[in-house]
This record gives C-alpha cells, sequence and structure tokens, in this order.
C-alpha cells in the first residue's frame, strides 16, 4: 500500500479515538486528575532545606508522566474489545501499520495534553524557571515521550487480550522507559541548572535515535502481534 493511503489511514483512525476519548473523557481525566494529585502530593512531602527544588523537580516531572501515561496507554485499545470491533479493524482493507500509526498519533495527542498540564504544575509547586529554557525542554519531552509511547502502544495491542492487562502492561513497559526517562532527568537537570544546551546535545540525540528505532521495529512488529 503506498504510503500517502497509509498516512491518510492512519490519521483517520486517530481521529476517531480523539473524537472519543475527547467525548467520554475517562482515560484523559483519569491522567490529568493523576498528574494533578501527584505534584500536590510531592509539593507537601519534601522538604526545600534538604533537597533544592531545581535537583528534585526533574525527577518529579518524568516519574509523574511516566505513570500518567501507562494510565493512558492502558486503554489504547479497549475501546476495541467492545462488540469484537478489534477483529473488524484488523479486517478492513487498510495496512496494519495504519492501525498502529493511528494509535501511536492519538496517544500522543493524550500524553501531550497531560504533559502541557504537569509543566506549569511544575513551576507554581516548586518555584523553578522554566521559561527561560522552554523550546529545548518542549524539545526533550517530545523525544522522550514518542520513544515510550511507541513502545508503549505496541505492548497494549500485545496485552489487550489478556486478563491482568492493566497489571502485564506496566512489567513489560517499564524496562523498555528507563533509557530515554534516565536521559531526559540528566537532560532535565542540567537544563534547569542553567547549563549550556551543549551539554545536553548527546541525550537528545540519543532520544531520536531510540524514538526511530522503536517506531521502526513496532511497525514491523505489530501485524504479527495483533495476529495472535
Amino acid at each position: 500500500m503506498r504510503l500517502p493511503d497509509v498516512l491518510r489511514h492512519s490519521w483517520v483512525l486517530a481521529a476517531k479515538d480523539l473524537r472519543v476519548e475527547f467525548r467520554s473523557r475517562t482515560a484523559i481525566l483519569s491522567a490529568v486528575v493523576f498528574v494533578i494529585l501527584a505534584f500536590v502530593v510531592f509539593n507537601f512531602g519534601r522538604d526545600p532545606t534538604a533537597v533544592p527544588n531545581v535537583a528534585l523537580a526533574p525527577s518529579i516531572l518524568w516519574v509523574t508522566f511516566t505513570l500518567a501515561a501507562i494510565l493512558a496507554l492502558n486503554r489504547a485499545f479497549h475501546l476495541e474489545l467492545e462488540n469484537h470491533a478489534l477483529d473488524g479493524l484488523l479486517l478492513a482493507p487498510i495496512d496494519r501499520s495504519s492501525i498502529y500509526l493511528g494509535k501511536l498519533i492519538a496517544n500522543l495527542v493524550f500524553v501531550a495534553t497531560f504533559e502541557l498540564i504537569g509543566v506549569p504544575l511544575l513551576m507554581l509547586f516548586f518555584n523553578v524557571r522554566l521559561l527561560p529554557y522552554l523550546a529545548p525542554l518542549v524539545l526533550l519531552i517530545a523525544l522522550a515521550t514518542i520513544g515510550f509511547v511507541a513502545v508503549g502502544t505496541l505492548f497494549s495491542a500485545m496485552t489487550v487480550r489478556t486478563r491482568f492487562a492493566e497489571l502485564l502492561l506496566p512489567v513489560l513497559l517499564l524496562p523498555f522507559m528507563i533509557l530515554p526517562l534516565s536521559w531526559g532527568v540528566q537532560a532535565t537537570v542540567r537544563l534547569l541548572a542553567g547549563r549550556p544546551l551543549s551539554e545536553i546535545a548527546g541525550w537528545l540525540n540519543m532520544l531520536a535515535v531510540y524514538d526511530i528505532v522503536f517506531v521502526a521495529l513496532a511497525l514491523l512488529l505489530f501485524p504479527a502481534t495483533v495476529s495472535e
């Protein structure tokens, strides 16, 4: 199938998921509430005299984004389980890569939504200056998010038919999130400390390579995953 057709079908599927989710607001609201609650709990649980906010905030930011993303990814294929909609989708005359790309786009939009809420909350609760580093921080968050959402979308399809999908997805996904999360935390620490952008260029490059590799692998493995 031609690439323009794959992209067009992917966008149609992503738009369908986005419309359904923003009408029901089930997954996105639960993730947003979790983000807000996590920042409130971390804010009241910290000791500002023991650890500087600049040193603590990056870890809190990425831990919160990771757990909220898992909440959203758990529902990525659940809608298609009703009335055997997933079987009907697999029988549709479209490339199965379009299904994966459509789900990936929709999941990225969901995750980006609560990330947009989380960054201002970090500034509010932890009194860190993000505006001078906003552009590189957005690029850093985007690169890290694409990587673990790409893997999470594949594993969500793999576990959706299992009895304990909500437990199995984090177990499978978290090992693959260690690298992008560690790179993201280290780069964020240096950004908030006002270090030169050249110091985080290596982590940005590694995140870009990670994204390319795992998106390509997920595209290759997805057809076999949903055939099982």
